[in-house]
């Protein structure tokens, strides 16, 4: 037996001494020491032997016992210690070497747009109101005077999903719906995209932004209209830039007119940015019709009110000079480095 005990002691120290990681250390241990392991196994023999060897076998067996333990507790410690060493060498990092360089992003040229518009009218007491972009079509027409058969609810102009839901043409949903919770006075832009059946080309795209303001008030007249986006002009262009209004038709205001401002290239002298013409249409206005005010709950009688809106993208491609609609969407890197 104490030739057994032994051999088997050389065995486990051995092959502890030929382990390369924690795995193989496991394993030695439950061969040797785990409930079915050789050293166990002779502990459990010890009752076939005579009683007056027992004392001296079952000390020998615990030497033998203690001596595999110390050895597979220092391999694992060993073991630790390698792998700690080897991950700091694959992780070590090289403190001379220069630093990568931070890519730092800046606003694009129709966010900044948007930023300076709504810093504009929120500095005159303006509140910013987004909505749906998919849109009831009592919203996007019926309630905004635009009935049953007009051109602009056409399928081959609008976007529509059923009958009755499509995907809004204007942000001006978004005043029909604050306009019928009655909460008056109101002051409001509502930015956002808008669709509509278009080919893209330079100046148009099927998928678009707009920015629409809606005041709501007693005795607003139009020129409280003429005087808020003629201030607004100043600060978007410059303190010296002017304004016109010529008249035209929007089914949602009455009067209605389309307003230019003069070319902040040439100051209104003409040249290849105004066509030579000195001024450069930029957003269409009016006051608010009586039939929009009374079909949202606002008694025409007693309020009146002046709405307007301005494409985004025309503003960005006025103020950066961009001569294509389509660069804004197209995320190549060499155009936005230039802002």
């Amino acid at each position: 037996m104490n030739e057994q005990l032994k051999k088997i002691t050389e065995e486990a120290l051995s092959r502890i001494a030929s382990c390369e990681d924690q795995a193989g250390l496991n394993e030695v241990r439950v061969a040797y020491l785990g409930k079915k392991g050789e050293i166990t196994q002779l502990m459990k023999s010890m009752k076939d032997i005579p009683a007056e060897e027992r004392p001296a076998f079952g000390q020998l067996v615990n030497d033998a016992r203690s001596k595999v333990e110390e050895a597979i507790e220092e391999a694992a410690l060993a073991i630790k210690r390698r792998d700690r060493e080897k991950k700091f060498r694959e992780e070590e990092i090289d403190v001379t070497l220069p630093a990568k360089k931070l890519r730092i992003g800046h606003g694009h040229p129709c966010q900044r747009a948007l930023d300076e518009l709504e810093r504009i009218f929120t500095g005159m007491g303006y509140e910013v109101v987004e909505g749906p972009e998919i849109e009831y079509q009592e919203y996007n027409f019926t309630k905004l005077n635009i009935p049953e058969g007009h051109p602009a609810r056409d399928e081959q102009d609008t976007f529509y999903i059923t009958d009755q839901i499509l995907l809004r043409s204007q942000t001006s949903p978004v005043q029909a719906r604050t306009m019928e919770k009655g909460k008056l006075p109101i002051r409001m832009i509502s930015p956002g995209r808008v669709f509509r059946s278009d080919s893209i080309d330079a100046t148009h795209s099927p998928s678009f932004y707009q920015v629409e303001g809606l005041a709501v008030d007693k005795y607003i007249t139009m020129t409280d209209l003429k005087g808020t986006l003629t201030e607004f002009a100043k600060e978007l262009f410059g303190p010296d830039t002017k304004t016109r209004f010529r008249p035209h038709h929007f089914n949602f205001t009455e009067p209605s007119a389309e307003m230019d401002v003069s070319c902040f290239k040439c100051h209104g002298k003409g040249c290849r940015f105004c066509k030579g013409e000195g001024w450069i249409e930029i957003l269409g206005c009016g006051m608010v019709h009586p039939n929009v005010l009374d079909m949202c709950g606002i008694d025409s009688r007693e309020y009146t009110g002046f709405a307007f809106g301005v494409g985004l993208e025309r503003i960005a491609l006025l103020k950066y000079e961009i001569d294509d609609m389509r660069l804004l969407y197209e995320n190549d890197q060499r155009f936005l480095d230039q802002f």
